[in-house]
């Protein structure tokens, strides 16, 4: 069991950036289901990512991090995805440190489970709350807005 009293407390917020489109996508369709094909949510499909995670929800804002790792459709009957991904920082108070999430992202119930954590957040342990800014249904491209509850060591 770990005490939560004696960790530190850090609430992060951010956007991340999820482009499937265009010349120099920041995620990319590498596996799919035999015989299916359609849209991004589709059953099976298996996405590498390299988001950039941005101060606001603009695309020239400011790059905080990036979100590097996978997730997968992996629900038959709704959209919901499957998530490894580690939130690395690059500027700020925070460079150098990461998170991780390896949690269920049903879309509509937006909490995701952080399970660890490096440098500033070694040991981590926490959630993340997700809400979609923006989404094009042509693209696929989307904008989510986080906000992150750490529980770390000092």
């Amino acid at each position: 069991r770990v005490d939560l009293e004696k960790k530190v407390t850090t609430n992060l917020h951010f956007f991340f950036h999820d482009t499937i489109s265009g010349p120099d996508p920041s995620a990319v369709l590498v596996a799919s289901a035999v015989g299916r094909t359609g849209p991004l949510a589709a059953f099976g499909n298996l996405f590498v990512v390299d988001d950039p995670l941005t101060e606001a929800p603009d695309a020239d804002s400011p790059v905080v991090g990036y979100a590097r790792g996978f997730y997968m459709s992996a629900s038959r009957r709704s959209v919901m995805f499957v998530m490894g991904l580690d939130y690395g920082f690059t500027a700020g108070p925070f460079n150098g440190s990461s998170f991780s999430v390896f949690s269920q992202n049903p879309i509509l119930e937006r909490e995701l489970a952080v399970v660890g954590g490096r440098g500033k957040f070694r040991m981590a342990q926490g959630f993340a709350f997700l809400r979609t800014h923006t989404f094009n249904v042509t693209s696929g491209d989307a904008v989510v807005e986080y906000n992150v509850t750490l529980f770390h060591d000092e």
